[in-house]
């Protein structure tokens, strides 16, 4: 199959969710022997670069402001699209959707997929008409193409209730690394095993920085926290937490850590604790990559994080409630042999359910089903469900 990936900013990835999702799913179905297309934008993956790891990549410009970048570069990609023999164009984010119309309508050989992969007009960084915007690009999602892919049980019921629309449940995964001893990590920001809490996210306020920060400034602890993470468009709320850590030399800031690198392996494979407070998820690769090291995770009681946990293999706050937190941050930090328990499950759990070999064998079925059915329904069909 002749494969076109459309909505991420690139790969490999350098940082966010929708990134190593397409990033493991793209090398995934070139090595089962398909031809895949990445579309990326210049100031990501530079415009030189033209494959990674038997993936083409095309480099097409943006207008890289906060609103315009993904929609601009969207739209010449589904232009581009037109021009190309593809079987399949799977578009990736709500954003991306509202332009699946195009392939859709101008390419009806070609089978368009979308994935969901959040409800991200909850996201605080975004305006009123963004917010507007986002919600059509909800509709799209479940109605431009032949099939609509969810993340998490929690988006697929979230479709279903809010447009009727029957989807399918394919999960993000994890890689399986080996853990790395504290050596970069000590050399930069004198971290050592077991001496550190971690969160690692883009700092935008959806994700509950601010929280934590608020919580571990109440708490009596000689652990560290460190953030890692960078703006995303967010520039006034980075200064505002960084504001809110100033006063506590225990908080370290590293900027962003790029993801499979040594100094990322080492930051997940030594920390005590791992927290991830946001408000709004689809499946949280972050979550899933910190139990697939064997990290205890607390999270912030969202469904879509308490999807991740199920069956005990974490634990949970109420989200946004600061209070809160500092009491669990306290309990947990007077209890290392349950961190550890809860750990080495999490991580046994993950392996069993999140594994990439799994979800692109999903996704290539959904792909082969749509080419050998030879369907031709309308934009507004519905959807088909696996679970």
């Amino acid at each position: 199959m002749k494969i076109a990936f459309i909505g991420q900013k690139g790969i490999p990835m350098k940082f966010g969710g929708v990134e190593k999702h397409v990033e493991r799913l793209a090398i995934g179905l070139a090595r089962k022997g398909h031809q895949v297309y990445v579309y990326t934008r210049p100031w990501y993956t530079h415009a030189k670069m033209k494959t990674h790891k038997g993936v083409h990549l095309i480099s097409l410009p943006s207008i890289r402001t906060k609103h315009l970048d993904a929609i601009t570069h969207t739209f010449l990609a589904s232009l581009d699209v037109l021009k190309k023999d593809y079987d399949i164009v799977h578009y990736h984010g709500v954003g991306p959707s509202l332009l699946a119309w195009i392939p859709h309508l101008f390419k009806p050989r070609t089978k368009v997929v979308i994935t969901f992969h959040c409800i991200d007009r909850q996201h605080q960084k975004w305006g009123a008409l963004a917010r507007l915007a986002l919600r059509f690009g909800e509709i799209a999602a479940v109605k431009f193409g032949h099939d609509t892919i969810t993340v998490s049980k929690t988006l697929q019921m979230y479709c279903a209730d809010k447009y009727g629309a029957k989807t399918i449940y394919i999960p993000n995964g994890i890689d399986l690394l080996p853990a790395m001893p504290a050596k970069e990590i000590k050399k930069k920001f004198s971290l050592t095993k077991d001496s550190y809490l971690l969160f690692v996210s883009r700092l935008v306020k959806h994700k509950g920085a601010h929280y934590l920060i608020e919580a571990f400034n109440q708490i009596k602890t000689d652990k560290k926290l460190v953030i890692v993470g960078d703006s995303a468009f967010t520039d006034a709320y980075v200064k505002k937490i960084k504001g809110l850590a100033a006063s506590n030399p225990n908080i370290i800031f590293t900027s962003m850590v790029r993801g499979g690198t040594r100094l990322w392996r080492e930051l997940y494979s030594n920390a005590h604790l791992m927290i991830h407070p946001s408000e709004s998820e689809g499946l949280p690769i972050v979550i899933l990559e910190g139990m697939s090291f064997g990290l205890p995770i607390l999270v912030s009681d969202i469904p879509e994080n308490m999807e991740a946990i199920a069956g005990g293999h974490g634990f949970s706050f109420h989200s946004g409630n600061v209070k809160d937190l500092k009491q669990k941050l306290e309990h947990l930090l007077r209890s290392p042999k349950l961190l550890k328990q809860v750990g080495v499950g999490a991580r046994k759990y993950v392996i069993k359910n999140y594994n990439w070999k799994d979800i692109v064998e999903s996704v290539e079925r959904v792909y082969r089903d749509l080419l050998v059915e030879g369907e031709t329904e309308c934009l507004y069909q519905k959807k088909r469900v696996w679970i």
